[in-house]
């Protein structure tokens, strides 16, 4: 068997590939320099994978990348034989090398094919770019939504302190505001006794509304809700808006007829309408419009009361904290800022929901959404 491959391997007597092209320069140099040019061409390529692998360890396939290192060496090494073959013919030792790069080649071939869909799933960078920007969105949503989970629960502990609080307060007033006025009623023996009467009372009255909207934050005013018409209640209360409202601001009520009643407390809505003519009129020191608006939407099944104006509006930082309670841009002894949570506080207490929108300069509306009562009635 040795001697078999040592007799392959020989020379015997075969003549040079040069003899074939009749030892013409240009043809011979020409397949010299070009077997050599794809010879260095074929021999870099494997260093170029090998540093792959080495710097990208966690490659998958670093194996397969071997394989075709080891086939395009085999094929320069062939180029290299061509040349040598030019004045030596060296034939076996042509066939060896072409056998070795023939059975590479197929080994290289066979075990590519299976890995193909594996390679097709390996993602593009314009893929790698894409799921990158979504897990930065989805990042931010988290953040967010922590955000918002740290806000409510804060809410919500803000919301039990000050329901406990107001509570108790506002039957420490009842019983304040009782007396003054048994004694306001058996009368005082100087005007100025009665002068203090008055204002003790219209003080504590102050308080007691203040309590109100404190217990409407922390939801835990009692309720006495009843189908109403929302168009009801605004026109009923629209001379008090009006002039709550002053001689600067022009008010417009836009109310569209025949939408269902809602469930409410009468009082606490009206409560709430008021505060936000309050803050409209304030937002428009210098004039405005306040537009009161009713709708129905009916793919919601739900009953729209928005109040807007045309004041200085709000901006993002401002628009963001503007339902937290005791939050105020208004100077100190002018508001309580529990005015829109005092309005948050009510209409999340009848099932609905409140939006804000404010833009600088532009105005704020605020949109508040109930559910329309299952009852049957409508608004005049």
């Amino acid at each position: 068997m040795f001697n078999w491959f040592q007799n392959f391997l020989a020379i015997r007597g075969y003549a040079p590939h040069g003899y074939c092209l009749l030892w013409q320069p240009e043809l011979i140099w020409t397949h010299v320099v070009s077997d050599a040019v794809i010879a260095a061409a074929y021999f870099s390529i494997p260093f170029v994978l090998l540093r792959l692998v080495r710097l990208r360890q966690d490659i998958e396939f670093g194996w397969m990348l071997g394989l075709f290192a080891t086939f395009i060496l085999a094929c320069g090494t062939t180029h290299l034989l061509s040349i040598a073959t030019m004045w030596i013919p060296a034939y076996g030792w042509e066939a060896l090398v072409k056998a070795v790069t023939a059975v590479a080649s197929i080994a290289t071939a066979l075990l590519l094919v299976p890995l193909l869909p594996k390679l097709v799933a390996i993602p593009s960078p314009s893929a790698l770019r894409q799921a990158n920007e979504a897990l930065v969105r989805e990042a931010r949503e988290r953040e967010k939504t922590a955000e918002m989970l740290r806000q409510a629960q804060k809410m919500e502990a803000i919301g039990q302190l000050t329901g406990g609080i107001a509570h108790d307060f506002n039957n420490l007033l009842g019983i304040v505001i009782g007396n003054l006025d048994r004694s306001r009623r058996k009368g005082s023996g100087t005007p100025e006794g009665r002068l203090a009467l008055d204002n003790a009372i219209e003080g504590a009255e102050r308080a007691a509304r203040l309590t109100d909207q404190l217990l409407a934050f922390a939801r835990k005013q009692p309720l006495r809700p009843e189908p109403t018409g929302i168009n009801d209640i605004v026109t009923g209360m629209a001379a008090l808006l009006r002039q709550t409202a002053g001689p600067l601001v022009q008010t417009e009520i836009d109310l569209q007829p025949g939408i269902p009643a809602v469930i409410v407390d009468r009082n606490l809505m009206e409560n709430a309408i008021l505060n936000l003519t309050i803050n409209a009129r304030d937002a428009m020191a210098q004039g405005g419009v306040l537009t009161i608006k009713t709708s129905y939407l009916a793919p919601t099944d739900e009953v729209k009361l928005c109040v807007s104006d045309t004041g200085a509006g709000m901006a993002p930082d401002v628009l963001q904290r503007a339902t937290e309670p005791f939050f105020t841009t208004k100077a100190v002894g002018h508001g309580s800022g529990l005015g829109l949570s005092q309005v948050v506080g009510t209409i999340e207490q009848h099932g609905g929901r409140v939006e804000i929108e404010s833009r600088p300069g532009e105005g704020t509306t605020i949109h508040m959404f109930l559910p329309a009562s299952q009852a049957g009635g409508t608004a005049t």
